[in-house]
């Protein structure tokens, strides 16, 4: 039966889950080197904001991806079995605590659907990634965030707000962290985990591992099964264009999470590549011999200018402009073709994140960014 009465739907106004999501913002992407040709008609840009590898992808990787275009057509494996079976090899996790994502980030957004309510908590790191609070969020949940130290993680008052909040569900540790690069000892956060309620999830956010080794916690998996370890494929590997990631955890939360995930999440090109940049690990170490010694120069260069930065685990760094107007720094810096990342939205506003180049970028950041300060 049809109502006598017209509705407008045209004039009907959306009705929002949560109200949290009214103060969600969306979240910030580096700039494309394309938008920024278009903004100011620079054609020769240096991308230093995103933290991808500047070197690339393992040339094993365009064989994969050569041989998966004869079935663009067909579905990829939906259980991503020849890819959970490297990463079972290179990490020692059996395939049923595997599980595999669009990006990193899409693990942790199905941790969050998996095991937070609106009635919970998610507890995280001021400085951390923004990701993290913007989870709370989308799920109606209270965000706590605790203050740094020394721009890193506080593990003492993280317990301690776990301990406050009874309603806590995640603890979301980012090592190293992002946007800081600063690294937890492995003790310490080990303790940490043992001092927290089993029923409190702990994720560690390694997506820079690779860069630094002392950051691997996988060890922690054997003893504790309400840690959750989130890793990519897009630093290091050089895959972010693909976007894949995969998380390691005791068998029933990866049974959880699969439940909980997309089907065919992850691309069959995705799949394919992934596994061969894995098998590939004399081109990681490469990558990573070359980001320490970039690292180390770019150091030195900072010094030299008299500029502050954090000393970095990962494979950027985090460095302060001693200016009143960071800003205009960094609008100078885009207007002469160099992308870095500002730190606004991070409650940093006088520091700038900076991507460790191939050794020309950094002499082309370094050189701008000189002529810059100079000029003021």
């Amino acid at each position: 039966m049809h109502s006598s009465e017209s509705t407008d739907l045209s004039s009907a106004q959306p009705t929002v889950a949560y109200d949290s999501i009214l103060d969600l913002a969306p979240y910030q992407t580096g700039k494309p080197v394309e938008e920024l040709t278009r903004e100011y008609g620079v054609s020769d840009v240096v991308k230093l904001a995103s933290n991808e590898n500047p070197i690339g992808c393992s040339p094993a990787v365009t064989l994969a991806i050569t041989e998966q275009l004869g079935q663009l057509s067909r579905y990829p494996d939906g259980n991503g079995y020849y890819l959970k079976q490297g990463i079972a090899e290179f990490t020692g996790i059996k395939l049923d605590g595997i599980t595999l994502g669009n990006g990193s980030n899409d693990l942790l957004d199905i941790l969050a659907r998996t095991f937070v309510g609106t009635d919970d908590a998610i507890v995280y790191s001021q400085y951390a990634f923004v990701v993290y609070s913007m989870l709370a969020k989308m799920q109606g949940a209270t965000g706590i965030e605790v203050p740094a130290q020394r721009f890193g993680h506080d593990l003492d008052a993280m317990r301690q707000a776990v301990e406050d909040n009874a309603n806590t569900k995640i603890v979301f540790i980012a090592n190293p962290n992002n946007p800081t690069g600063t690294q937890l000892e492995r003790a310490e956060l080990r303790q940490f985990v043992a001092s927290l309620p089993s029923s409190v999830l702990v994720v560690l956010d390694e997506a820079y591992t690779e860069y630094s080794p002392e950051s691997n916690n996988r060890a922690l998996l054997d003893e504790f099964d309400n840690v959750v370890i989130v890793r990519t494929f897009s630093k290091a590997y050089g895959l972010a264009g693909l976007r894949i990631g995969y998380a390691l955890s005791s068998a029933p939360i990866a049974g959880l999470l699969n439940r909980v995930r997309q089907p065919f999440n992850v691309s069959r090109i995705g799949l394919a590549a992934a596994a061969a940049a894995l098998a590939d690990q004399d081109f990681i170490e490469t990558v990573c011999q070359t980001n320490r010694e970039q690292m180390q120069w770019l150091e030195k260069q900072f010094d030299t200018l008299g500029l502050g930065f954090i000393k970095s685990h990962a494979n950027f760094i985090m460095v302060e402009i001693d200016d009143e107007d960071t800003a205009a720094i960094n609008q100078a810096l885009l207007e002469q073709g160099v992308i870095v990342r500002p730190l606004v939205g991070y409650g940093l506003p006088d520091w700038l994140r900076i991507t460790v180049g191939v050794a020309e970028e950094n002499m082309r950041l370094i050189d701008t960014l000189r002529s810059i300060l100079t000029d003021d």
